[in-house]
């Protein structure tokens, strides 16, 4: 990716280095960073599957308030840093004019908070070994960057387009939620089975997907330098690599389909495409596939 033309978004929140931790709940966190990210990351990180367990099921607790902290500005000299800045700033931009012209509604960007092992959040205590996610109660993404590390030394999903669509996954939740699909889902979810109820997940993380490549497509139209050969192909093999099949696969030895919440690689894969090649949010609606 090309982004020396691209501005730093001022929407980032500096955790590292500072507290975290604190047990505090809030509505059901959505993203990568759930159940099936924390089993594939315990296996990987040889932490305890209970001690990640206990966090993802703290984070579908109660909200409560937070403590006031400081909100510190990243390092100038931080490259990681300046990138997923940088990248941020691009889907403010991006999103911005996709709802003024498209939906006729003013986007309110979320808040990107960086943080080293835990940090406590509206929707109860993230932890770096569940990957990054959204909070909803918070409206802020959530993300310790090592994940990238992780996503291409583990999961062999190099590049810099993929730690883009990292990004642009977690900001299709907050899309998600500013257009109250997020609080359809939750309500719908508590009426169901837990079966039923994850296959609702699939098709809302399969969504955050497609809308991660509408923002890449419009953002390229906006500035035809700003992919380059090869880009496209990192994002798609990111999307494969955290596929529900492969996860389990890798962490248990076998797959249970009733237990996805995210989407197969191949799933994945296929919505992403979807939203880089239509540029069209309309084209999203994984809600009303048959087949997804």
């Amino acid at each position: 990716m090309r982004l020396d033309d691209e501005s730093e978004s001022q929407n980032v929140e500096d955790r590292r280095g500072g507290f975290g931790g604190g047990g505090f709940g809030g509505p059901k966190t959505i993203g990568i960073g759930t159940v099936i990210i924390a089993l594939a990351a315990s296996y990987f990180f040889g932490i305890d599957p209970s001690v990640i367990m206990q966090g993802a099921s703290v984070l579908q607790g109660q909200q409560a308030p937070q403590p006031q902290q400081q909100a510190n500005r990243p390092p100038a000299n931080d490259q990681l840093t300046v990138f997923t800045s940088k990248v941020l700033g691009n889907t403010e931009r991006t999103w911005e004019h996709i709802f003024e012209t498209e939906l006729n509604r003013r986007y309110e960007p979320p808040k990107l908070v960086l943080f080293s092992r835990v940090t406590p959040t509206a929707c109860g205590t993230g932890q770096s070994a569940m990957g990054p996610f959204y909070c909803p109660g918070d409206h802020k993404v959530y993300i310790d960057l090592a994940f990238y590390d992780e996503l291409r030394r583990r999961f062999g999903a190099g590049g810099d387009f993929a730690q883009a669509y990292v990004i642009a996954h977690e900001i299709g939740h907050h899309v998600q939620n500013l257009l109250g699909v997020s609080d359809k889902v939750d309500a719908a979810r508590r009426r169901m089975g837990e079966a039923q109820a994850n296959q609702l997940s699939v098709r809302m993380e399969l969504q955050a997907d497609c809308l991660a490549g509408v923002w890449a497509a419009n953002a390229q139209r906006a500035n035809q330098q700003l992919l380059e050969p090869g880009d496209i192909e990192e994002g798609l093999k990111a999307a494969a690599a955290i596929g529900d099949d492969r996860l389990q696969k890798q962490a248990q030895g076998y797959v249970v389909p009733e237990a996805f919440t995210h989407g197969t690689s191949e799933q994945r894969v296929r919505w992403l495409r979807q939203g880089l090649t239509t540029g069209d949010i309309r084209k999203c609606d994984t809600f009303a596939a048959r087949q997804l």
